[in-house]
Protein backbone atom coordinates (compact mmCIF):
# COMPACT_ATOMS: atom_id res chain seq x y z
CA UNK A 1 0.00 0.00 0.00
CA UNK A 2 1.36 3.36 -0.56
CA UNK A 3 0.96 6.63 -3.03
CA UNK A 4 1.18 4.96 -6.15
CA UNK A 5 1.29 5.99 -10.07
CA UNK A 6 -2.52 6.68 -10.80
CA UNK A 7 -3.65 3.84 -12.48
CA UNK A 8 -5.57 4.38 -15.49
CA UNK A 9 -8.97 2.37 -14.43
CA UNK A 10 -8.77 5.29 -11.87
CA UNK A 11 -7.47 8.46 -13.53
CA UNK A 12 -10.33 7.91 -16.26
CA UNK A 13 -12.79 8.46 -13.85
CA UNK A 14 -12.14 11.84 -13.09
CA UNK A 15 -13.65 14.74 -14.51
CA UNK A 16 -11.45 17.86 -14.15
CA UNK A 17 -10.34 18.95 -16.89
CA UNK A 18 -6.73 19.26 -15.93
CA UNK A 19 -5.11 17.75 -12.83
CA UNK A 20 -2.74 19.79 -10.48
CA UNK A 21 -2.41 17.44 -7.46
CA UNK A 22 -3.40 13.23 -8.21
CA UNK A 23 -2.50 10.76 -5.65
CA UNK A 24 -3.79 6.67 -5.44
CA UNK A 25 -3.29 4.43 -2.20
CA UNK A 26 -4.51 0.37 -2.62
CA UNK A 27 -4.92 -1.88 0.25
CA UNK A 28 -5.26 -5.33 -0.41
CA UNK A 29 -8.06 -6.92 1.17
CA UNK A 30 -10.57 -10.04 1.13
CA UNK A 31 -13.37 -7.65 2.65
CA UNK A 32 -16.01 -7.30 0.29
CA UNK A 33 -18.41 -4.02 0.07
CA UNK A 34 -19.68 -1.79 -2.01
CA UNK A 35 -17.34 1.27 -3.15
CA UNK A 36 -20.32 3.35 -1.11
CA UNK A 37 -20.03 1.59 1.76
CA UNK A 38 -16.26 1.78 1.92
CA UNK A 39 -16.70 5.53 1.20
CA UNK A 40 -19.30 5.75 4.10
CA UNK A 41 -17.19 4.37 6.27
CA UNK A 42 -13.53 6.26 5.31
CA UNK A 43 -15.81 9.35 5.78
CA UNK A 44 -19.03 8.87 7.72
CA UNK A 45 -21.90 10.39 6.82
CA UNK A 46 -21.02 13.60 7.86
CA UNK A 47 -17.82 14.97 8.41
CA UNK A 48 -16.02 14.60 12.01
CA UNK A 49 -14.48 18.08 13.35
CA UNK A 50 -11.11 16.98 12.22
CA UNK A 51 -12.69 16.40 8.34
CA UNK A 52 -14.76 19.86 8.71
CA UNK A 53 -11.55 22.21 9.98
CA UNK A 54 -9.54 20.96 6.90
CA UNK A 55 -12.34 20.53 4.28
CA UNK A 56 -14.27 23.28 5.13
CA UNK A 57 -11.90 25.50 7.35
CA UNK A 58 -8.69 25.26 5.19
CA UNK A 59 -9.71 24.59 1.88
CA UNK A 60 -12.93 26.10 2.18
CA UNK A 61 -15.07 23.55 0.43
CA UNK A 62 -18.46 23.86 0.26
CA UNK A 63 -20.00 20.70 1.39
CA UNK A 64 -23.56 19.56 2.06
CA UNK A 65 -24.90 20.06 6.05
CA UNK A 66 -26.53 16.93 7.25
CA UNK A 67 -26.82 13.35 6.09
CA UNK A 68 -28.25 12.34 2.86
CA UNK A 69 -27.96 9.63 0.28
CA UNK A 70 -26.72 12.16 -1.98
CA UNK A 71 -23.40 13.01 -0.10
CA UNK A 72 -21.32 11.07 1.91
CA UNK A 73 -19.42 13.43 4.68
CA UNK A 74 -20.47 16.25 2.47
CA UNK A 75 -19.62 15.72 -0.80
CA UNK A 76 -21.82 15.33 -3.53
CA UNK A 77 -21.77 11.85 -4.94
CA UNK A 78 -21.10 13.00 -8.84
CA UNK A 79 -21.34 9.60 -9.84
CA UNK A 80 -20.89 5.66 -10.01
CA UNK A 81 -20.59 2.69 -11.42
CA UNK A 82 -20.15 -0.90 -10.92
CA UNK A 83 -17.01 -1.21 -8.51
CA UNK A 84 -16.77 2.63 -8.06
CA UNK A 85 -17.76 5.79 -6.48
CA UNK A 86 -16.90 9.31 -7.95
CA UNK A 87 -17.47 12.24 -4.51
CA UNK A 88 -16.77 15.86 -5.55
CA UNK A 89 -16.64 18.85 -3.98
CA UNK A 90 -15.24 22.55 -4.56
CA UNK A 91 -14.32 25.90 -3.17
CA UNK A 92 -13.21 29.06 -4.38
CA UNK A 93 -10.26 28.13 -5.22
CA UNK A 94 -9.73 24.31 -5.98
CA UNK A 95 -11.96 21.75 -7.28
CA UNK A 96 -11.51 18.53 -5.53
CA UNK A 97 -12.90 14.92 -6.59
CA UNK A 98 -12.51 11.01 -4.13
CA UNK A 99 -12.42 8.34 -6.58
CA UNK A 100 -13.47 4.90 -4.43
CA UNK A 101 -12.84 1.46 -5.97
CA UNK A 102 -13.36 -1.39 -4.92
CA UNK A 103 -12.50 -4.11 -7.25
CA UNK A 104 -11.62 -8.05 -6.03
CA UNK A 105 -9.47 -8.38 -3.58
CA UNK A 106 -8.53 -4.45 -2.87
CA UNK A 107 -9.69 -1.02 -2.33
CA UNK A 108 -8.38 2.19 -3.20
CA UNK A 109 -8.53 5.77 -2.74
CA UNK A 110 -7.86 8.34 -5.12
CA UNK A 111 -7.54 12.08 -4.84
CA UNK A 112 -7.43 14.42 -7.47
CA UNK A 113 -7.36 18.33 -7.77
CA UNK A 114 -7.85 21.27 -9.69
CA UNK A 115 -6.62 24.50 -8.64
CA UNK A 116 -9.03 27.28 -9.60
CA UNK A 117 -6.74 29.72 -8.21
CA UNK A 118 -3.14 30.59 -6.86
CA UNK A 119 -4.37 30.11 -3.09
CA UNK A 120 -4.50 26.36 -4.30
CA UNK A 121 -0.87 26.07 -4.82
CA UNK A 122 -0.03 27.66 -1.57
CA UNK A 123 -3.12 25.95 0.78
CA UNK A 124 -2.91 22.23 -0.75
CA UNK A 125 1.01 21.64 -0.65
CA UNK A 126 1.56 21.62 2.87
CA UNK A 127 -1.53 19.85 3.28
CA UNK A 128 -0.81 17.48 1.03
CA UNK A 129 2.06 15.89 2.88
CA UNK A 130 -0.47 15.45 5.89
CA UNK A 131 -3.07 13.39 3.49
CA UNK A 132 -0.60 10.95 1.85
CA UNK A 133 0.84 10.50 5.85
CA UNK A 134 -2.69 9.81 6.73
CA UNK A 135 -4.31 7.78 4.11
CA UNK A 136 -2.62 4.84 4.30
CA UNK A 137 -3.92 4.20 8.27
CA UNK A 138 -7.05 5.77 7.09
CA UNK A 139 -7.58 2.49 4.68
CA UNK A 140 -6.74 0.06 7.21
CA UNK A 141 -8.51 1.40 9.78
CA UNK A 142 -11.54 1.52 7.53
CA UNK A 143 -11.10 -1.95 6.81
CA UNK A 144 -11.87 -3.00 9.99
CA UNK A 145 -14.94 -0.88 10.42
CA UNK A 146 -16.66 -2.05 7.09
CA UNK A 147 -15.55 -5.83 8.62
CA UNK A 148 -18.29 -4.59 11.47
CA UNK A 149 -21.98 -5.38 9.91
CA UNK A 150 -23.47 -2.28 9.21
CA UNK A 151 -26.68 -1.70 12.15
CA UNK A 152 -30.10 -2.02 11.56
Amino acid sequence: MGGQRIPEAARGLSTLPVLDYADHFTLATVTVATPERWARAMFGDEPDLAARFIWRGLLGLRLSRGASPETVAGWRIAARGEGWIRLAAASWFLDGELVVRAPGGEVSLSTFLRYRRRAGRAVWPPLSAVHRRLTPGLLRSTEARVRTPEPG
